[in-house]
């Protein structure tokens, strides 16, 4: 069976699907590994490092696609006119967010497994794509603050005084912020974080973050899987009025408060970081989904105040090496799960299989998407 690994042509993305180390592991399993010119550059994967084990480097992309049986991505969607009925594409999709380009995908006749929709049980975890690249996403904010804010994270007690330690505060303690707070502390910062879930508050405290606890009623803000649930207007409102006051006291506040499928709801506003010290950044880890900050816009720094809030689209491919690395053991593992005497079998009784499953045979058919389908027809 032969797999194919293309250079991603979505603007801006620098990783790749699989890098030369799990190569020999899909051979292993009887799998033949083609993988596009240049695929890896961008991340620091040479081709010269597959073709040593054992990869076949492809100029040609429609040749690749062509052959193949199997394509691994980065970026799903968007290759409609290479795909055709019976071939396996495997990738992020953002199938819920993004249903109608699933659905587009799906006419080509091409098997969809979507990475983002991978279930979050034991069994999974090492499949699991969204925690991977958040893991990366949490570590790099913290860095892109801390190079853009006009003083130094630690305390520091030298001969020309005192400096006392940046405060950094961070909504959302998922796999993106939980790293966000642990970077921050091993920088030297003090380090707060909120999350709607009170569940989450000694994970904060493992990695060194003082849980910030608000008078709300929080009974059923955690989803299956452990996502957060999508709360109503009205509770947003109060959970606004209230981190207003911890938000002032910070220099940093990265925001990461992400509900699958859903616009990111709207946890800082322009007037809150108004009210935070000249110099101070916000890092909007949602800009994509929409942002966390009614501030923020997609790709750009924006003044509000004396503050900056950021707006950063794509963060995991602003560190593409090990960002591929943790992708590529993700997807590879996944499709190893799906291969049986070297071919892909598609089992809807396995549930890996069934909850990642969007298209198929011309069809979505995925519940989710399908329902998320109607929304936008």
């Amino acid at each position: 069976m032969n797999i194919a690994i293309p250079k991603e042509t979505f603007p801006g993305e620098k990783r790749v699907a699989a890098v030369p180390a799990v190569v020999p592991g899909l051979k292993k399993a009887g799998l033949e590994v083609f993988v596009e010119k240049g695929a890896g550059q961008a991340a620091g994967f040479p081709d010269d490092e597959y073709g040593a084990k054992g990869a076949t480097i492809v100029a040609d992309r429609a040749e690749l696609f062509r052959s193949a049986e199997v394509v691994l991505c980065v970026r799903a969607v968007g290759e409609a006119g290479l795909l055709r009925p019976g071939l396996v594409v495997i990738g992020l999709a953002d199938p819920l967010a993004g249903a109608k380009a699933a659905a587009e995908l799906a006419r080509t006749g091409a098997t969809l497994l979507a990475m983002e929709l991978m279930p979050r049980i034991t069994r999974a975890q090492s499949m699991d794509a969204l925690s991977s690249q958040a893991t990366v996403a949490g570590y790099k904010a913290v860095l892109m603050a801390a190079d853009a804010l006009p003083r130094m994270f630690p305390m520091l007690m030298t001969a020309a005084g005192t400096i006392s330690p940046a405060h950094v505060f961070v909504i959302g303690a998922g796999v993106a912020g939980l790293q966000a707070i642990a970077t921050a502390k091993r920088l030297g910062a003090v380090v707060e974080a909120y999350d709607v879930r009170p569940a989450v508050k000694e994970q904060v405290q493992s990695v060194g973050g003082k849980f910030v606890e608000l008078p709300l009623e929080t009974a059923g803000a955690e989803a299956a899987g452990g996502y957060a649930k999508a709360m109503d207007e009205d509770f947003y409102r109060r959970q606004r009025e209230l981190l207003g006051q911890v938000v002032a006291r910070s220099d940093v506040v990265i925001t990461t408060a992400a509900v699958p499928g859903k616009k990111a709801p709207v946890l800082v506003t322009g007037e809150m970081v108004k009210a935070m010290a000249p110099g101070s950044i916000v890092v909007d880890l949602a800009a994509e989904q929409g942002g966390n900050c009614d501030a923020t816009r997609l790709g750009e720094n924006v003044a509000v105040g004396a503050a900056t809030v950021m707006g950063p689209a794509n963060v995991p491919s602003l560190v593409p090496y090990h960002a591929s690395q943790m992708y590529a053991r993700n997807i590879t593992t996944f499709l190893l799960h799906l291969v049986k005497d070297a071919r892909v079998q598609i089992d809807p009784a396995d549930e890996i299989t069934r909850e990642t499953l969007v298209a198929r045979d011309g069809q979505v058919v995925h519940p989710r998407v399908l329902e998320a389908l109607k929304d936008v027809r």
